[in-house]
């Protein structure tokens, strides 16, 4: 199964917005993630509709973060995207009369359901500004210059 990076990958473009200081364009923020514009004017879009990022038009507009960093958590983001399966795994369901298969799955259900509660809660535990903080602090400690670290 293919992994889900895309919460990943918004974080990822709402840190570069947070980087910028100015309205950010799609095709500025494609560039840095190597997709295409519309696919970053798509999830902008949903994150308009949560009231994370706005957008501006005509010269000089594009795309900016719409609250403060420290009131935006992993685990809104995750929410906003449409809530993607956290994990792959799932039940085996061939023979569901058969009572090993339904022991075993009552098992990996608990196990699931606990360990989706753990990631949503550290989710729910990380801002977008300890994000920020973090990326500060990797670039602090490099002697490359900053533009190197900032794609795009």
């Amino acid at each position: 199964m293919k992994r889900d990076s895309r919460l990943s990958g918004v974080l990822h473009v709402l840190l570069h917005m947070a980087e910028a200081g100015r309205p950010a364009t799609s095709e500025s923020l494609a560039k840095a993630m190597q997709t295409n514009p519309v696919v970053i004017r798509r999830i902008l879009a949903g994150l308009r509709e949560a009231g994370f990022v706005r957008s501006e038009k005509g010269h000089g507009g594009g795309w900016t973060i719409a609250r403060n960093l420290a009131a935006i958590t992993m685990r809104d983001v995750y929410e906003a995207i449409g809530r993607p399966h956290l994990i792959a795994m799932g039940n085996r369901t061939e023979a569901p009369g058969c009572l090993v298969e339904q022991a075993v799955n009552a098992a990996l259900d608990t196990s699931f359901r606990d360990a989706e509660a753990l990631l949503l809660d550290r989710f729910g535990q990380v801002t977008l500004a300890t994000l920020a903080a973090d990326f500060h602090a990797r670039m602090a400690a490099r002697t490359i210059p900053a533009q190197e670290h900032i794609h795009g």
